[in-house]
């Protein structure tokens, strides 16, 4: 089958339908109200079961495949994906009628001017998360944000803040496949691309969708 009028550039054309599957992650971490905006992000935890959850992406380096996220350090998630880096991302756009997979490894980063730069970065009110008095996932016996009752419902400053830093972690996705599917009435279109560390290059293939 060929390619319409109406048909997209990357319709029959894998480099370009791989520049567009970037061209969506990288949107995701610039645009808020973009799908791939939050994505959900998947691994295993210590008996094997897999754990999906939505995550914000924060931000995207093609050069060096990595994805950033924001997580407390407190949470379940860090210990497993220090135990099992395995990890799988997956991305869907209705509006662009695209489905991205994604599979690599997620590591805590521990790059402190990282890690600080991040935290300047992010907005106090996104910050107020960390300042929860428990981790994430700890058992309660009310209904709670988890926040200190001075905090709730109000913007903290820079200073109330000092302590809630110690919480503060990024894991980092290292991307080594990309899944592309591609919807449409004509006939969908669906490749992937797999990194290989001896090249350093991608090589892709067409899928059946």
């Amino acid at each position: 089958m060929t390619a319409t009028d109406q048909s997209p550039n990357f319709y029959d054309d894998l480099e370009l339908s791989f520049e567009k599957a970037w061209a969506v992650i990288e949107a995701g971490s610039k645009k808020r109200n973009n799908a791939a905006h939050t994505p959900v992000v998947g691994t295993s935890d210590r008996q094997g079961i897999p754990q999906l959850r939505i995550m914000v992406l924060r931000s995207v380096d093609r050069d060096l495949r990595l994805l950033r996220f924001h997580t407390d350090l407190r949470s379940k998630k860090v210990g497993e994906v220090a135990e099992n880096a395995v990890s799988s991302l997956l991305i869907y756009d209705p509006e662009q009628k695209v489905q991205i997979r994604l599979s690599g490894v997620i590591h805590t980063a521990t790059d402190q001017n990282m890690l600080d730069a991040a935290w300047r970065q992010s907005k106090t009110f996104a910050r107020r998360c960390y300042m929860a008095e428990a981790a994430p996932g700890a058992v309660s016996q009310k209904p709670t944000s988890g926040l200190p009752e001075w905090i709730e419902g109000k913007q903290p400053e820079e200073s109330d803040l000092s302590d809630a830093r110690a919480n503060f972690a990024l894991l980092m996705f290292e991307v080594q496949s990309l899944e592309w599917l591609y919807l449409a009435n004509t006939g969908h279109r669906r490749a992937k691309w797999d990194w290989d560390d001896g090249t350093r290059s991608w090589s892709g293939t067409w899928l059946i969708p």
